[in-house]
């Protein structure tokens, strides 16, 4: 068993949640997932985030759409990668994600232990 959870694993169960939420293309996730953590000190790698939304397609829990970023063909030129369930995406989203419950569960006692223990 892994000492915590690993960064691409938390990095999906974020892109899970933001497919549920129907919240953007791949970039557009990649900076909300910035914005969300910087006060952290926290910043995703882009690469991670691309290699664990590929992973999801992959295993079967997305597929992926193209359309144009903006809304006139004529002018807007750049294409984007929309991300949705497949037809049992869902299901292997919910599962995956209450696997990796346990193991948040498991290393926020570790860290509660670790602050007690040490600077009580």
């Amino acid at each position: 068993m892994a000492f915590m959870i690993s960064q691409r694993a938390f990095i999906k169960i974020y892109l899970i949640t933001m497919v549920e939420r129907h919240r953007g293309y791949g970039y557009q996730m990649l900076e909300s997932m910035k914005d969300e953590f910087s006060s952290f000190g926290y910043v995703p790698p882009q690469s991670e985030v691309y290699r664990a939304l590929h992973e999801l397609v992959q295993e079967g829990v997305f597929y992926r759409t193209k359309k144009l970023k903006g809304t006139d063909p004529r002018v807007d030129f750049q294409e984007i990668v929309l991300y949705h369930f497949t037809d049992d995406g869902e299901e292997k989203a919910r599962l995956y994600k209450k696997q990796v419950k346990a193991d948040l569960d498991r290393c926020l006692g570790m860290l509660h232990k670790a602050e007690q223990d040490n600077y009580s």
